[in-house]
């Protein structure tokens, strides 16, 4: 069915989404579940992202997840996608991903962004402000400057165990983050497949800039979008109705909420408004059977030149996502890794029934104290 160069790779971007009914530790444990899956299936790379104080999305901690990611798989590539440069000491990222190239040598990508926090109370707490960004370019060679050796941002001071390690970076960006990763000479990754002549002038304007470095020696292109796969084209877009309408509520409700099932969102009563978003956050998503979708695919490729595709899809079923991926898999021709089994709790052991902290003293109840007492 495929006909993709031998050398396109095809990679999965998961941002542990909840759901309605479902707290943020089980999508973390979903997401782990997950890339034991698309390693079997033969995906190059899964990636994890970077939210705060969104309450639909449980990845506040990349380098944390993609440790457990990593230790629970074997094959696949793993990192982020992206850790927010601006929310973060350049040096502390370069240890954490130190620390993850030396437990997990030679599989560790480190995809960093520009993004801040969404809203002035997450920017506080990270004791960040929106003009942060405009620093990316500054911070991002401070940060390549710990593993090589080479930042001067600090005289004297190493990143330990950074310094000397070998961790891939990508910039995840549009417009001027893709000029800045030209700059750097790094892979870009670049989205979203909907916005095609936006994105054709990011992916241009990046290769038209790009200088070699000792990180990259040609542009690198992976175009990231949403991309649903299922038995018939109405079965695949009901996939994009979760994250659509969630999109929507978030736009007029200024809260990002957990995922809801097709049905639930297809009987809600929407203002005008919403539905505006809702049916916007519908189009230009790839989807389809398996054969629509090779060919919408092969034509995203063929007009970007792009290297890879990372796949962001989220959808509330976790079964129909899980097939939309195997026959995404199929459809590209990707090859099923052999993997040795591993106990399924030798790193994701089952959660307590009850993880509620036990109340302090000073919050218990006289009687409760007395009978602790004896």
């Amino acid at each position: 069915m495929s006909s993709f160069p031998d050398d396109v790779r095809f990679s999965v971007l998961d941002r542990s989404r909840t759901r309605e009914g479902e707290d943020a530790p089980q999508a973390l444990r979903e997401t782990v579940r997950l890339a034991r899956e698309v390693e079997a299936l033969g995906y190059h790379r899964f990636w994890v992202s970077e939210h705060h104080g969104v309450p639909g999305v449980a990845g506040s901690a990349p380098t944390v997840l993609a440790a457990a990611v990593a230790a629970a798989t074997s094959a696949v590539r793993v990192g982020t996608g992206g850790v927010m440069l601006p929310n973060h000491r350049p040096l502390v990222v370069a240890e954490q991903f130190g620390v993850l190239e030396s437990l997990f040598p030679g599989r560790i990508d480190m995809g960093v962004g520009r993004s801040v926090g969404f809203t002035d109370g997450v920017r506080r707490a990270l004791g960040r402000d929106k003009d942060e960004a405009d620093r990316f370019g500054e911070q991002l060679s401070e940060l390549l400057g710990w593993f090589t050796g080479g930042q001067t941002a600090h005289p004297g001071v190493h990143a330990r165990p950074a310094e000397g390690l070998r961790v891939p970076p990508f910039v995840l960006a549009t417009g001027e983050g893709a000029a800045i990763a030209a700059a750097a000479g790094l892979p870009l990754v670049v989205g979203d497949l909907r916005g095609r002549d936006r994105l054709l002038a990011a992916v241009d304007a990046y290769r038209a800039g790009f200088r070699p470095s000792r990180w990259a020696a040609e542009p690198y292109v992976a175009v990231a979008g949403t991309v649903a796969v299922a038995a018939t084209e109405e079965e695949a877009r009901r996939l994009l109705v979760p994250e659509a309408w969630a999109m929507a509520y978030s736009r007029t409700r200024g809260v990002f909420p957990p995922l809801d099932a097709p049905e639930r969102i297809e009987a809600r009563e929407m203002t005008e408004k919403q539905r505006g978003f809702y049916e916007a956050g519908l189009r230009g998503h790839v989807h389809g059977t398996e054969e629509q979708v090779a060919e919408a695919l092969e034509r995203a490729v063929e007009q970007t030149g792009a290297q890879e595709v990372l796949v962001t899809t989220s959808t509330y079923d976790r079964e129909a996502l899980s097939a939309s991926y195997r026959r995404l898999a199929r459809a590209v021709g990707l090859r099923p890794r052999a993997l040795p089994e591993r106990p399924a709790d030798r790193t994701l052991p089952e959660a307590p029934a009850d993880r509620t902290l036990p109340a302090s003293p000073a919050h218990r109840t006289r009687s409760e104290q007395t009978a602790n007492n004896g």
